[in-house]
């Protein structure tokens, strides 16, 4: 099974996407192109915002807007008027780390982890941001989040420190954000790409978009990687399940560090793919705070 072109939209390191119920809008970051891109499938209409600084992902809010991490801090951040508040500083300490993937899981807290981008050390942190805009830290020693996503029931939440070449899961207290019974779901080890963002389908499956892999694949709830989606570029970056019956798989992709030669050959690296996989996604919590 093959994804096909969406949108040219040729994002610089396209990343985050989600698929936003309360407007039945997809939305993404291009975290490189500092730009935060949303489509309606039904009515083709296609948005653009320049944010000025990196947004590695965020969700919607409840209320309106969104929670937003930046590279360095989380705010919440009314796209329309321009406003933001900030919640907090993300590892201010630590001049190599910046903010990278994260979720709302199914109670509506954001959880967001770090990445060590200039050395990769594993000296970030994944943090849990409550409804009442408290945080807490839930995973040291992490290198580079990835992969955050959440079971239908919230029971367990799945990630993958990206070197690691493995996706794994833990049982999730839902109350506190902790985390116990951490094992292995899947082994990439033997995948051409790195496990970079994922997402859940109805079924119990996690979707992974395979980084440096040209490909999306399906782990089912016993660990076995039973369906493959090919993508005819070099880097998809995260996936999610959106249109009205969530049905529809969306990828974002990356031109990021690609060569002339490369991006010649694949002139639409960076845009937004999509397929019907025969399966159906689980809607996400907006932010409750």
């Amino acid at each position: 099974m093959r994804a096909e072109l969406v949108l040219d939209c040729k994002n610089e390191h396209g990343e985050g996407i989600f698929w936003n119920h309360l407007d039945n809008r997809l939305w993404w970051t291009d975290i490189e192109g500092r730009m935060i891109h949303s489509y309606d499938p039904k009515s083709k209409l296609y948005n653009a915002v320049n944010t000025g600084d990196r947004v590695c992902c965020f969700a919607p809010r409840e209320r309106g807007g969104f929670i937003v991490a930046f590279d360095n801090r989380v705010s919440l951040f009314d796209l329309e008027k321009g406003q933001t508040q900030k919640i907090l500083d993300f590892q201010p300490e630590n001049s190599e780390t910046r903010l990278n993937d994260g979720r709302t899981d199914r109670n509506g807290c954001f959880v967001v982890g770090g990445m060590n981008e200039v050395t990769g050390a594993s000296n970030s942190i994944v943090i849990r941001i409550n409804e009442d805009l408290t945080f807490s830290t839930i995973i040291k020693n992490i290198s580079c989040a990835n992969s955050t996503c959440f079971s239908s029931d919230g029971a367990t939440m799945f990630f993958a420190d990206t070197p690691e070449q493995e996706i794994v899961a833990y049982d999730y207290n839902q109350k506190t954000g902790s985390l116990t019974g951490k094992r292995l779901l899947a082994s990439f080890k033997d995948e051409p790409g790195l496990p970079d963002g994922s997402c859940v389908d109805s079924e119990g499956g996690v979707w992974n978009a395979e980084w440096e892999g040209r490909r999306v694949v399906r782990v089912s709830p016993d660990g076995v990687i039973d369906q493959v989606i090919d993508v005819p570029v070099w880097k998809p970056t995260c996936c999610t399940f959106g249109g009205p019956e969530l049905d529809t798989l969306y990828i974002t992709t990356s031109r990021l560090m690609s060569d002339e030669k490369i991006l010649k050959q694949e002139p639409t690296s960076g845009g937004l793919f999509a397929v019907k996989p025969g399966f159906r996604g689980v809607k996400d919590t907006p932010f409750a705070g």
